[in-house]
């Protein structure tokens, strides 16, 4: 399946509904004007990364067409919760933005908390990235197939890396592990960086970062990376295949999406929507964000709800039969 068709799957799939009666109507005066003053852009990740830079990216496009600054609020810590929160109790009027991710979907859960599919107001699809199972160099297999015999031949000896219970990177390898049987431990990291380094020191074995971290470690050498987790091969690692070459089905899609505070008028909603979307067709925007790691969508709104449905569904299934008990996340 292309990107570009991800949203439309997930709209078919999906049951629509429409905003609630108490979202306030703007008038045709405010939405004319707007904005009228700075935005500020809440961002659940710290400064410097590819979260932050897709997101500035972004708000010097609006920058550019409102004419008023868009300040990156950069609010990492508790898997996303603190932005999260930030953006649920800001002022409905337009003049708060956020950007999420699958892992703080993954982690509200957890929390059972601010929901990003029910609790704040879906702008777009931003944009999709890959993740990768990666091994040292010197492990002696060359693609998944031998990855799995490897470690079936292996078991309980083996150890993957993380950035923590129940992310995105312990869930890709829980879901690969599974579907064979494959018995491993889980080590935990706070960040994917210390994970790669373990791996290439030897002590974990096997990893599923997102592409986009990955470039410098793969040319190095000191890496190989086995397989993506598309269903297609992706411009942003072209010689690797993806892991549903070999296991039927399995794919991890991360991504970024745009939101706003639950009650924003739907006139406002469609105004940044518009101006979103205008700029993630760009293919200058394209172009600098594929090499930021991410591949750009847009969506309308409720594209992109339909599309959070879904993934929540998804992950809410994973979560429990994997065995954690949501409303407690473990760190």
């Amino acid at each position: 399946m292309r990107v570009s068709a991800i949203v439309a799957s997930f709209v078919l799939a999906s049951n629509l509904t429409v905003a609630p009666d108490d979202v306030r109507a703007a008038s045709a005066r405010e939405v004319e004007v707007y904005p009228v003053r700075p935005v500020r852009l809440i961002l659940a990740a710290g400064p410097g990364g590819a979260p932050d830079v897709i997101a500035r990216l972004l708000g010097n496009k609006l920058s550019e067409a409102w004419g008023q600054s868009i300040v990156v609020d950069n609010r990492p810590g508790a898997t996303g919760l603190i932005a999260v929160e930030m953006l649920a109790n800001a002022a409905p009027d337009g003049y708060t933005l956020g950007m999420f991710t699958m892992t703080n979907l993954i982690a509200m859960l957890m929390y059972q908390k601010y929901m990003l599919a029910t609790e704040l107001g879906a702008l777009t699809l931003v944009g999709t990235t890959p993740f990768a199972i990666v091994v040292n160099a010197s492990t002696p297999v060359r693609n998944v197939a031998e990855w799995i015999a490897y470690a079936k031949a292996r078991p309980g000896q083996l150890r993957y890396g993380s950035t923590g219970m129940w992310g995105s990177m312990h869930m890709c390898m829980e879901k690969f592990n599974a579907i064979h049987g494959i018995k491993m431990t889980h080590v935990p990291y706070k960040t994917a960086v210390p994970a790669i380094s373990d791996l290439i020191a030897g002590e974990i074995h096997v990893s599923c970062p997102a592409v986009p971290m990955l470039p410098p470690y793969l040319k190095s050498g000191r890496v190989r990376a086995l397989g993506v987790t598309y269903t297609e091969p992706t411009r942003l690692l072209p010689d690797v295949p993806p892991v549903s070459d070999t296991v039927q089905g399995f794919s991890l899609y991360g991504w970024y999406g745009m939101h706003v505070p639950l009650k924003t008028p739907p006139a406002i909603v469609r105004k940044i929507n518009a101006e979103l979307v205008k700029a993630l067709k760009d293919p200058n925007l394209a172009k600098l964000m594929l090499v930021a790691g991410t591949e750009a969508v847009g969506s309308t709104p409720d594209e992109y709800t339909a599309f959070l449905r879904k993934d929540t569904d998804h992950w809410t299934k994973l979560l429990i039969q994997s065995g954690a008990t949501l409303g407690k996340p473990q760190q």
